[in-house]
């Protein structure tokens, strides 16, 4: 008997939140500001409160709901190597220019190496073939700044089924 008492009690304090919804509504259609000033005054500082928890609680749910995003299937394998990049060649450039140069020499080093540049008659009908060089290869050049760069590097190009490359960091460095 008591449990049937709570659930009345809940349903009779759950019709009137509506009913005066549908009445604020109401009020608001028929004269929009004068209803905004109203419910400004009513609104003690602890119901704001209580509305904007209950705003972030259906927020944060609704993130959790969310279907997780889709990773991209790890894409085969076709060709991997690994080479030892010379970059001494960079040090002939100004101090200011070096880590730069040694970058545009890692690219130019894989594009020849991995065959990466279309054919004439190929490149009309393909994709051009990416060269991406990873966060890790990036780090490795710039880590003693712009004016020391490494005399060489160690990566490893991996080459997948689209053609495109991919330069990582070699296993031990």
């Amino acid at each position: 008997m008591a449990g049937e008492k709570n659930k009345m009690q809940e349903q009779e304090t759950e019709e009137p939140k509506e009913q005066t919804q549908e009445e604020t509504a109401e009020t608001a259609e028929e004269a929009p500001e004068e209803a905004l000033e109203e419910k400004e005054e009513e609104a003690p500082a602890e119901e704001v409160g209580a509305e904007v928890k209950e705003e972030e609680v259906k927020v944060a749910v609704e993130e959790e709901v969310k279907p997780p995003k889709e990773k991209k299937p790890e894409e085969e394998i076709v060709e991997e190597r690994v080479y030892t990049v010379p970059l001494g060649k960079a040090w002939i450039m100004p101090p200011r220019k070096r880590s730069p140069r040694a970058m545009r020499m890692v690219r130019a080093f894989v594009t020849k190496h991995m065959k990466l540049e279309a054919e004439k008659g190929e490149e009309e009908e393909e994709e051009p073939r990416k060269l991406v060089i990873s966060n890790e290869v990036n780090e490795k050049v710039w880590a003693r700044g712009v004016e020391k760069p490494p005399r060489k590097i160690r990566v490893r190009a991996a080459k997948d089924k689209e053609g495109n490359v991919t330069v990582y960091l070699a296993e031990g460095d």
